[in-house]
């Protein structure tokens, strides 16, 4: 993967693209078990989304650790990419989930009557499976954003602020 695209380090790039299909696609998983409307609409289009945003966590991951060798370390850096190594195995739950929703809306659309797809007890396990998934994904990514905000802006935030005058003095 190349280090910069137009100028620009290929990380802030695909890390957006994730931060955006990530909660995206948690948003269409928790409408998918949830809203029988909804569910009819987003069809396939719930696991796919999931499947590209699982697809971009490691590409984010890659492209932050050869950012990290261009930037040099920093306890800032170092606490947002091990952060950053949590968000894979909850981007997977989540394309799992996606992925079994769909397949059991699948199989309800053909089944009968008395197939284990209808049991009262598996839409209850549907709905804790999504919520698990759909919660870890999203306060993962929030945790990495805001840790990743931090590594990026404390410095230039930091330093405008200790000696610009601008303060309220009353």
């Amino acid at each position: 993967m190349p280090e910069t695209v137009f100028g620009l380090p290929t990380h802030a790039i695909v890390v957006h693209a994730t931060v955006v299909l990530l909660p995206l696609a948690a948003l269409a998983v928790l409408l998918h078990a949830f809203w029988p409307d909804a569910r009819r609409r987003l069809g396939v289009v719930t696991p796919l989304l999931a499947g590209v945003a699982l697809v971009l966590v490691p590409m984010a991951t890659q492209s932050g650790e050869s950012l990290e060798h261009t930037v040099g370390e920093n306890s800032l850096v170092e606490q947002h990419a091990q952060l950053a190594d949590g968000m894979l195995p909850w981007a997977i739950g989540l394309f799992v989930v996606a992925l079994a929703l769909w397949l059991l809306d699948r199989r309800r659309a053909g089944a009968p009557e008395r197939d284990v797809s209808r049991a009262r007890w598996v839409p209850v396990v549907a709905g804790v499976l999504t919520l698990v998934a759909v919660v870890g994904t999203v306060q993962q990514i929030v945790r990495v954003g805001h840790a990743g905000a931090e590594a990026t802006w404390h410095d230039a935030v930091s330093s405008s602020s200790s000696g610009d005058g601008d303060g309220d003095e009353g």
